[in-house]
């Protein structure tokens, strides 16, 4: 047998202590402290979980949609938590700039993004040098809400519905133009879905956040845009943008007055997202920890009340099922841009 000494385990102000004994034992239990020691001291650190401010990283400008539901999100959890969250609005790209970020921090848990349709799904179709897999790159933690886009024209349009919409358009080929807050956006492929649906030509303009579309759309610059509906609903209540549909397959309980668009197109249907990610490699006592964070969140009548009055329906769950809900939505996406022939190069 070979000789060592013996080292032993103490337990000191809630960290792991080897202590020195010089008798004689089997190196296996050397072995044995050592491992032990790090696999508990590994779940202290994560039951103490987080013990710094946080960043939340949200790939969008300020005043959209993401922005809106991730500063509303942080504020619950930074109770829950007791700890700050800095939102850190990362715009550009579609989304892109910002998950690339969130996918290059450390994995430590002390990063986490919110993820949108676009960055995880949409622009995967649309931006094929793309420098990430959503799948792989990201952990998943869980799914926010889920709401349909609103589809709003400029008061100064001579339209009052979706027929109406699709009959100018029809007439003025190549004079109609919409605004997304980017390429491979679900608010640029929802535009690209009506001119699938109805054969109109009409003229995407791509802007970089989604509050630059909404302020030239109330100065006529752009005629119409398919807005994510946290970020645009308060002007169509407010009268400076004029309500014209929704993009799910019945009526918004938000706005019942709006028709849905598959009342005018039958299967006509595109339903946004948020979630919230962490870089691949997070350990997981910490992910279920996040994810445990989120869903308690979802459920505190403050947060229901202001989600549900900016349209956005529930849904929270696991890592597991925002993972299959992701794959699903790409597939979606992507067919949309196939048969669009959306690509920017």
């Amino acid at each position: 047998m070979l000789m060592c000494r013996r080292f032993i385990v103490a337990l000191e102000a809630g960290k792991f202590v080897l202590m020195q004994d010089q008798r004689r034992c089997s190196c296996r239990l050397y072995v044995f402290v050592i491992i032990a020691s790090a696999v508990l001291a590994t779940a202290t650190a994560d039951a103490a979980y987080p013990q710094r401010p946080l960043r939340f990283v949200v790939p969008s400008a300020p005043g959209g949609s993401p922005d809106i539901n991730a500063r509303l999100l942080a504020a619950e959890l930074s109770k829950q938590l007791g700890q700050q969250i800095v939102v850190d609005n990362r715009p550009g790209a579609s989304g892109a700039i910002g998950l690339e970020l969130i996918i290059r921090s450390a994995p430590d848990g002390y990063t986490l993004g919110y993820g949108t349709s676009a960055a995880l799904a949409s622009n995967l179709s649309v931006l094929p040098k793309l420098p990430y897999d959503p799948i792989r790159d990201l952990q998943m933690v869980a799914q926010l809400g889920i709401q349909p886009n609103l589809l709003g024209a400029s008061p100064s349009f001579p339209i009052r519905s979706v027929q109406e919409l699709i009959d100018y358009a029809k007439a003025n080929p190549g004079k109609t133009f919409f605004g997304s807050s980017g390429n491979g956006t679900s608010m640029h492929l929802t535009g690209e879905l009506l001119k699938i649906m109805t054969g109109a030509q009409m003229v995407h303009v791509p802007y970089k956040a989604a509050q630059q579309v909404i302020s030239d759309m109330i100065g006529g610059q752009v005629h119409f845009m398919f807005d994510n509906m946290g970020s645009i609903v308060g002007h169509v209540r407010g009268g400076r943008v004029r309500g014209l549909a929704v993009t799910s397959a019945k009526r918004w309980f938000a706005v019942p007055e709006l028709p849905a668009m598959a009342e005018t197109l039958p299967g006509f249907e595109v339903m946004v997202w948020g979630s919230v990610v962490f870089p691949a490699g997070v350990p997981k006592p910490i992910v279920t920890r996040l994810n445990a964070e989120v869903n308690r969140a979802l459920q505190t009548p403050v947060l229901k009340d202001k989600f549900i009055g900016i349209g956005y329906e529930i849904v929270g769950g696991t890592p597991e099922q925002l993972t299959e809900f992701t794959r699903r939505e790409i597939a979606k996406f992507a067919d949309i841009a196939r048969r669009s022939g959306a690509k920017v190069d």
